[in-house]
């Protein structure tokens, strides 16, 4: 059996200090190409992400959203079976992406969210790596997304893997601080099976672009509730369970 072509996607917003190290931390064995879209960078990102060796996309439009609507019109040249999402400030650990992608090379998930907040109750969270507005957060829109769709996620994590046909289908819109909790959503309601296995996280390199800001947080708060909002609007009445969660699991995946 041949093995399965996986692409990772990497938005990248001044990350020059860290994007080299998320890219060689990335495990070659499991991954066909990683790609790092920079997104209207004004550091040396770009070249840092070439220099260790990954396949470099511009988006001038900047907005996390727009940097992974980049990424997918990439990767529709290129028709993984799998793709992988994380972050280039080097706060995810990219060496734990097999316990991502091994849910779904088993046929038991289509779309799997690494969940800090799961890594935080082993003590695999780094004290400080995730700010008391970011918990808040967290905590608020998984709550009203297990209120309106049933939905029991406990993240908004960054770090995701996802059926490539899965991802197409969900018709990403989202241009900015929205963006994963509309395919949180969307993924929901689309049925898919979903997990959440826990991962390690630690102080990013350099400050945070969305809760290391005042303006950053209200922002992304903003955005986020008002994606909750236009989704329960448009599907009230059409709930769905969340299917075939794992989020319970005691087990760390390896």
């Amino acid at each position: 059996m041949p093995a399965p072509r996986v692409l990772v996607l990497i938005p990248a917003f001044n990350e020059a200090r860290a994007i080299g190290r998320v890219v060689g931390d990335i495990p070659g064995a499991l991954v066909d190409e990683v790609v790092v879209i920079n997104n209207a960078s004004t550091d040396e990102t770009e070249a840092n992400a070439r220099a260790a060796g990954a396949t470099v996309l511009r988006e001038d439009r900047q907005g996390y959203g727009w940097a992974c609507l980049r990424g997918i019109a990439y990767a529709r040249t290129r028709d993984p079976e799998i793709v992988v999402f994380l972050d280039g400030d080097y706060s995810d650990y990219p060496d734990e992406m097999p316990r991502l992608v091994e849910p779904i090379l088993r046929d038991e998930a289509d779309f799997v969210l690494g969940s800090r907040m799961l890594g935080r109750q082993r003590g695999w969270v780094e004290p400080g790596a995730m700010l008391p507005q970011a918990l808040l957060g967290n905590r608020l829109a998984c709550s009203l997304m297990r209120l309106i769709w049933g939905a029991r996620y406990t993240d908004l994590g960054p770090f995701r893997a996802i059926r490539f046909h899965d991802l197409l289908a969900l018709q990403m819109e989202d241009t900015t601080f929205g963006w994963t909790i509309e395919m949180q959503i969307k993924a929901v309601l689309a049925g898919l099976r979903i997990r959440e296995v826990p991962v390690s996280y630690r102080r990013r390199v350099g400050v945070s672009k969305i809760t290391g800001t005042v303006s950053g947080t209200v922002k992304a708060s903003a955005k986020i509730l008002w994606t909750i909002a236009k989704y329960a609007w448009q599907t009230r009445g059409a709930r769905r369970p969340y299917a075939r969660t794992s989020a319970s699991s005691s087990q760390r995946v390896v």
